[in-house]
């Protein structure tokens, strides 16, 4: 896509998908590609608590990244056009949003009044990204209550679906009754195919408004726990960031599976002088997604970020996870813990679309 003088509107790129989906990779994999095209790309994370990973994960690989925190965007609908008025100062052509991936009715509370109310921006359709696996097992007949509402929510109002992960999963089925996409992050399979789509102008965006109990939303929501680490440690002798982080991160998965609390999503980053390192998964058991230097030399000092989504109690996921941060051997400086279960959604604008 080329700049058309007559077209400065920046383009807004709202991805949405459940926790894990592998939405923020998608987006810094799309904006390096835009980038390249000669377009000047941001991206706005968004989270119910603060200190994010993904946020520092983009700033690390020199995008340019802000954050919508304490609350879904349809929540915190005014801080987020206050930070798209920010970014359009920038002179950036196109902005990714990312909402929290238990967040939905994004059409109703986002797209709406946008689309009401706001013409200096081009709006690209809603995608909404799919993790296969996580696809499976919400179809399961044993799958999660309140974590199948929010992903059958979420497809319901996307105006189109993409598969994520293809690399992992060449051969997954597409979602029934829905035109599904399929792109990889990692090796660029359809991504450039995706952009040229959404950024044509001819799809619509927003096209779908829910019918949506929101006490069932809330309820759904309110059965995360949401846990946020941050800390600077300082080791008795210098370690490399996979011999910082390895240990924590399998301490805490095993903890939480020995107390049948499910993940939906952890991930942890450490960086360093020598360099930096994320681990994450999205389900007990599995193995981790590596990316940085896993080779980085040992360092005397390492940022610690921890974010974790899961099916529990927050109390208990807050003490299983102080157990496993007491074994990290060295002084653990600037500690901040936070962790809670999401209020109930409470949209600043809803402006349902009138159906034909």
């Amino acid at each position: 896509m080329s700049k058309d003088p007559n077209q400065q509107k920046p383009w807004i790129v709202i991805v949405g998908g459940f926790l894990g989906s592998g939405k923020t990779s998608l987006i810094l994999s799309a904006a390096r590609i835009l980038e390249q095209r000669g377009l000047r790309c941001a991206v706005i994370l968004n989270d119910q608590g603060v200190e994010l990973v993904d946020t520092r994960l983009a700033e690390t690989q020199g995008a340019l990244a802000r954050e919508v925190t304490g609350g879904c965007f349809c929540c915190r609908f005014s801080d987020l056009m206050s930070t798209f008025e920010e970014l359009r100062t920038r002179a950036v052509d196109v902005i990714f949003a990312e909402p929290v991936g238990s967040c939905t009715d994004i059409s109703a509370t986002v797209f709406g009044p946008l689309r009401e109310e706001f013409d200096g921006y081009r709006i690209a359709p809603f995608t909404v990204l799919v993790d296969p696996s996580r696809a499976t097992e919400m179809r399961s007949q044993d799958a999660d209550s309140p974590l199948a509402f929010l992903f059958q929510k979420q497809l319901q109002e996307a105006d189109l679906v993409c598969m994520t992960k293809a690399d992992l999963y060449p051969d997954a089925a597409g979602v029934p009754r829905v035109e599904t996409r399929f792109v990889s992050a990692k090796t660029g399979r359809g991504v450039a195919e995706w952009l040229d789509e959404i950024l044509s102008g001819r799809l619509e965006a927003g096209k779908t408004t829910l019918e949506i109990d929101y006490a069932q939303y809330a309820r759904a929501e309110a059965a995360l726990a949401w846990l946020n680490l941050s800390l600077t440690l300082e080791p008795a002798a210098p370690v490399s960031p996979a011999l910082t982080i390895g240990p924590f991160f399998d301490g805490i998965q095993s903890a939480l599976t020995d107390a049948r609390i499910s993940i939906a999503h952890l991930k942890m980053l450490d960086r360093s002088p020598t360099g930096w390192l994320k681990v994450a998964v999205t389900a007990n058991g599995q193995e981790p997604s590596v990316e940085g230097n896993l080779d980085a030399s040992p360092a005397a000092r390492h940022e610690l970020l921890v974010n974790l989504r899961a099916k529990g109690d927050a109390a208990h996921v807050q003490q299983l996870v102080e157990e496993q941060l007491q074994k990290l051997e060295g002084s653990k400086l600037d500690l901040h813990l936070n962790c809670f279960s999401p209020a109930p959604p409470k949209p600043e604008r809803r402006v349902a679309r009138a159906q034909a």
